[in-house]
């Protein structure tokens, strides 16, 4: 095998891993990781704000369930991508980034633009390395790769400028992404199954966990006539076709959520991880089934948990669970939700005079857009009118900062779903507040030629921000 330098490794590496685009800024130390990028078949997309690249990755992969690169360089380059890793890392997004470094024989000595990556990415990152000599490059990018892919979060590999042009005979490696099984062992279907059967008023607490069991849990809340409560991260995969859906709770909830979980005797957990512990029930039985041990029991304690996806988990519980005909726990939250739903109708109305209410606004949209819309959403108020009054319809996608919580993710995340998917309509819902932070960036809509929708709520203000504080009493700063 001829020799062959690390960028031309690195980018092989990647296009094997099924990268198609990679968002970035471009920089001396990255410099020949791009001249190699540019005869390849990814795509360089170059942004204004690194940031807007971890953003607009993190969107991409996140839909696709596709790997997806950003790239930048030394220094403060390369720190910029922080804040949109982080929100990529949290949403288990497969994401890999390329953080070039300054030339290797100068690290250590407090040299210009020299940043401790592995030290500042450990944090939001499933795999964090630094390729130290031109032969292990093959090995680290696989890693990196089969990390982002399996364990669903943020790669991060450190590249100093020297070893990016440094040449080596090693070869590309193949990226393994397997698909297993992941279900609970025949005893503890058992032991859920009796729980179940034993409750007399049965709620269902679904979350993104959920994502391809609509059918399974559906049939599975027909059967013991147990209302679905669903997470806000839930609402793509739960709400639509759903004679058993209730809604949220939490403080984007709404009445008939609250109540079936604080009601319930027994509380079903499905992919959940909803973190605010005063909303789960007080004296019910929980049980969890999660794809991570680590998840079981970490929000509230809980009588019973058990390792499985969803998806796999529930054909195997239905034929062990008891089919019951007392609906009446159901019917009461039932209509609970009636009310809510009726209420949110009247919300959405429109109103005389001015300023228009951000729930009509949001109502026309919801009216208007395409069935197999993208949605994305500030984080703020603009998520709560998204999350209330868009429906997912099964076709539907929406996305926003509901781990991290962020501002200015709704047009970078808009910028990565067109990027995915230039056939579909995407609709960023945009607080005045969030779309002034990464501005810059609607250069970037300009130069790919890109059709998003910017929907900006006229504020004035940070809204939530403000609401918060009225609720304590405070003064608007």
């Amino acid at each position: 095998m001829s020799e062959r330098s690390v960028a031309s490794i690195i980018i092989e590496q990647l296009e094997k891993a099924g990268v198609q685009h990679c968002y970035g800024v471009v920089g001396d130390t990255l410099n020949y990781i791009t001249d190699e990028m540019s005869r390849s078949n990814i795509k360089w997309l170059h942004v204004r704000h690194e940031e807007v690249a971890g953003f607009a990755a993190g969107a991409e992969a996140l839909m696709t369930d596709r790997l997806t690169a950003c790239a930048g360089s030394c220094g403060p380059g390369g720190l910029h991508f922080i804040n949109g890793l982080f929100e990529s890392h949290r949403n288990r997004a497969p994401v890999i980034l390329l953080a070039s470094q300054i030339s290797s024989e100068l690290l250590g000595n407090d040299f210009p633009q020299e940043v401790d990556f592995l030290s500042v990415y450990q944090s939001c990152s499933v795999f964090c390395e630094q390729i130290l000599t031109a032969d292990q490059a093959p090995a680290v990018i696989r890693r990196a790769c089969q990390a982002a892919l399996n364990q669903r979060g943020v790669a991060v590999v450190v590249v100093p400028v020297d070893i990016s042009k440094a040449k080596t005979h090693a070869v590309t490696q193949t990226i393994w992404q397997p698909q297993p099984q992941l279900i609970p062992n025949p005893h503890e279907l058992q032991t859920i199954a009796a729980l179940l059967n034993k409750g007399k008023r049965v709620a269902i607490y679904a979350g993104a966990g959920c994502e391809g069991a609509h059918d399974d849990l559906v049939a599975l809340a027909d059967q013991i006539k147990a209302p679905i409560v669903n997470t806000s991260r839930g609402k793509d995969f739960i709400e639509y076709d759903n004679p058993y859906s209730v809604g949220m709770t939490g403080i984007f909830g709404c009445e008939a959520g609250f109540e079936a979980i604080k009601q319930c005797d027994v509380l079903l957990l499905l992919g959940a991880d909803f973190a605010w512990s005063q909303f789960y029930p007080d004296n019910a039985t929980i049980i969890q089934i999660d794809h991570q041990a680590t998840h079981l029991g970490r929000r509230h304690p809980i009588a019973f948990g058990a390792v499985g996806r969803v998806s796999d988990t529930l054909s195997a519980l239905l034929p062990l669970v008891d089919t019951k005909s007392n609906d009446q726990f159901f019917q009461q939250i039932a209509k609970v939700r009636d009310k809510s739903v009726n209420r949110r109708h009247k919300e959405e109305q429109r109103a005389t005079g001015h300023p228009i209410h951000p729930q009509y606004l949001v109502s026309l949209l919801n009216q208007h857009a395409a069935k197999d819309a993208f949605f994305t959403a500030d984080g703020g108020s603009a998520m709560v009118w998204l999350l209330r009054h868009i429906d997912s319809l099964g076709t539907r996608r929406t996305l926003a900062s509901l781990l991290h919580g962020t501002m200015a993710n709704a047009m970078p995340q808009a910028i990565g779903l067109q990027v995915a998917f230039p056939e579909r309509q995407v609709i960023a819902l945009c607080g005045d507040g969030g779309l002034s932070m990464l501005l810059g960036d609607l250069f970037t809509l300009v130069q790919e030629a890109l059709p998003v929708k910017l929907v900006v709520i006229n504020n004035g203000s940070l809204n939530f921000v403000e609401l918060e504080q009225k609720v304590e009493g405070l003064l608007d700063h």
